[in-house]
């Protein structure tokens, strides 16, 4: 009898630690759209087994439900941040120069509106500036639409939107810009500053008590490259007066207060005051930190178009962003760049064979 009890408990810890997985008889589809369930988009797509599936033609036919909602054309720039493989830097940089100006100049002369699905953990804040200056130039309006996040770099870029459109999974980031210090590594300018600000006022306090600062802090700042701190307050500065000039000339050019337009200096003085308030780390604390709808609109004041609110369009993104959220998961693709008219795919292991061969 001892000997069956025990047994019987071995067997039950050995099912507890390697638990069986339901083998599911998966269904074989051409398309993952149109055999999405409502509410399940992701999980009917993991349900499903591929076969002769073509992605671009699979997230433009997305694209399309997209635009029946919007009546506007729409363009992609979609980093993977779910496939844990990926090692290939899917941050906005130079090299993205070339593919957004070819997808911006394939778009017919006859499009002046333009909806902007951005997916992006930042970045380099000059190249976005090329980006908006680009746009701007081609289109009369520029709207952004956030299925995931738009992080940093990517917070700027939606500042230059008349419209910025946010599911309510969707968010964006403080504005804390990455600079590389001396030995190459990135360093977050805010976080920096603020660490130099608590030691200033920490050594300040020691003084009027007539004591020595701290050597731990004195030993900080000896390891701080005057040239890393000179590139830490230039980004800063350099962000915060991107952000201040796109919600003052874009974002805020037809606000109107009881239907009076609002001055220029108004709206100059709360696009600062949103601009210091998105690059402040103490107000945000960490750099991932994730500003949602809600929290944009009672905070930081900034109007936000919700999903719920255009007829088909949070449904038409849940599913837009499942497909895309499969494909990522299934491909070692760091980046995206599509259209009606375009489509990029930078593939990881051509990267890694490109530099095989230098």
């Amino acid at each position: 009898m001892n000997k069956k009890k025990h047994k019987s408990k071995q067997h039950r810890s050995t099912d507890s630690q390697n638990p069986i997985v339901p083998i599911i008889d998966r269904k074989v589809v051409d398309s993952f759209l149109d055999n999405m369930i409502d509410g399940k988009e992701y999980q009917s797509t993991i349900d499903c087994k591929p076969q002769q599936l073509d992605f671009a033609v699979e997230i433009r036919k997305s694209l399309k439900e997209i635009n029946a909602c919007r009546d506007k054309y729409v363009i992609c720039y979609l980093s993977n941040m779910i496939n844990q493989g990926i090692t290939a830097n899917n941050g906005v940089d130079i090299s993205d120069d070339l593919p957004f100006s070819e997808m911006i100049n394939s778009i017919p002369q006859s499009e002046k509106s333009v909806d902007f699905i951005l997916v992006t953990p930042g970045g380099s804040a000059e190249q976005v500036s090329k980006f908006v200056d680009l746009l701007r130039a081609r289109f009369d309006e520029v709207n952004f639409i956030i299925p995931h996040m738009a992080m940093s770099a990517g917070t700027i870029m939606i500042m230059s939107g008349d419209e910025i459109i946010m599911s309510k999974n969707s968010y964006f980031g403080p504005i804390d810009p990455q600079v590389p210090n001396s030995k190459g590594r990135y360093v977050p300018a805010q976080a920096l500053l603020s660490v130099l600000e608590d030691i200033r006022d920490r050594g300040n306090c020691a003084l009027s008590k007539g004591e020595n600062p701290n050597w731990a802090d004195v030993f900080v700042l000896q390891q701080i490259d005057h040239y890393d701190l000179g590139n830490v307050i230039n980004a800063s500065g350099y962000s915060i007066g991107l952000v201040k000039d796109y919600l003052a000339n874009w974002k805020f050019r037809n606000w109107e207060k009881n239907g009076v337009p609002v001055s220029k200096d108004h709206k100059e003085e709360r696009a600062e005051q949103i601009a210091k308030k998105l690059c402040d780390h103490l107000e945000w604390k960490t750099h991932g930190r994730g500003i949602n709808r809600t929290v944009a609109e009672d905070q930081l004041r900034l109007r936000i178009t919700h999903t719920e609110n255009i007829p088909g369009l949070d449904r038409a993104l849940r599913r837009f962003w499942a497909l895309i959220y499969r494909f990522f998961e299934d491909f070692p693709v760091y980046k995206v760049f599509i259209s009606e008219d375009y489509a990029i795919f930078r593939h990881q292991m051509l990267l890694k064979i490109n530099e095989e061969h230098k």
